[in-house]
């Protein structure tokens, strides 16, 4: 496995698999990898022939006031990490590599990220789109990997590459969960024992509406209204959002029809942590 810095050396690599018959899989992350990570490089690695995985915390993501600086970061354990699991090269650009002196051009996905986190974080996602924009650009894969806890960015990213006729398939994983059910998460680490205790109630809510739904309830505000409730019922919880929204455009619907999205953001303490289920409904 290679370390790789700048892009014309990760272009000649993926020039030569190329040239070679090889399809490419491409993971993109911030890096501070979990086990949720590698499973999207060991689905990467199944269905490709060469493996990619980009690491970069990219500052266009981040707000004013958001934990850029404290970002987890660990180069020398998320390469051993990667490489166990298969990768054939890493992606590790600077901030300058990405945007040189008088970068001056964006992506907007609109309609889709003004609700959710795109209501309490704005600018969000035009980071998110311009990054992953110019990573499929320099990568060229086949198909990318993304993981449903961050459902919205990767519906996100799915309509972008449609909409701009990228040629690759942009792939959504299940979640990977702790054992106490959290979603796993490189934020999970600034929780406190007592934080980390409540937050698993994410989850427990989650599973409960979702048997509340499988018994027939189709009222999205009821939904809601118990979600927020058992939330609540933990102190140290301070809802951002919850939300129930289709799949497509990403709107709130009042009744759970078709593959519906329940999405949650919630704080402990300075730690934003994100969670949501897809429900199936005929």
């Amino acid at each position: 496995m290679q370390i790789i810095r700048d892009i014309t050396t990760l272009r000649q690599h993926i020039k030569k698999a190329r040239q070679a018959g090889k399809t490419v899989g491409f993971v993109p992350t911030m890096g501070y990898l979990h086990p949720g990570h590698l499973s999207l490089l060991h689905q990467a690695r199944n269905e490709n022939d060469l493996t990619v995985l980009s690491i970069f915390v990219n500052p266009l993501q981040f707000g004013v006031g958001e934990d850029y600086e404290e970002y987890p970061r660990d180069l020398e354990a998320d390469a051993a990490q990667a490489e166990t699991a298969g990768c054939d090269l890493i992606f590790a650009p600077t901030v300058k590599e990405m945007y040189p002196k008088g970068y001056a051009t964006f992506v907007d996905v609109e309609r889709l990220t003004e609700t959710l986190c795109g209501a309490s974080r704005p600018g969000h996602f035009r980071g998110v789109t311009t990054v992953v924009t110019k990573l499929f650009n320099i990568v060229t894969p086949d198909r990318a990997y993304f993981g449903q806890k961050d459902a919205q960015q990767a519906l996100v990213l799915r309509k972008m590459a449609r909409d701009l006729n990228m040629d690759l398939q942009v792939l959504i994983m299940p979640t990977i969960r702790e054992k106490d059910g959290l979603a796993m998460s490189s934020r999970n680490t600034y929780l406190s024992p007592e934080e980390r205790t409540q937050a698993t109630v994410l989850s427990r809510s989650l599973r409960q509406a979702q048997e509340k739904i499988k018994h027939g309830e189709r009222d999205a505000n009821k939904i809601t209204e118990f979600i927020t409730q058992t939330i609540q019922s933990e102190p140290l919880a301070n809802i951002d959002y919850v939300a129930i929204v289709d799949t497509d455009e990403i709107k709130p619907t009042e009744t759970i029809n078709g593959q519906t999205l329940i999405a949650l953001a919630v704080r402990f303490g300075k730690t934003r942590l994100i969670d949501n289920i897809i429900v199936e409904v005929s």
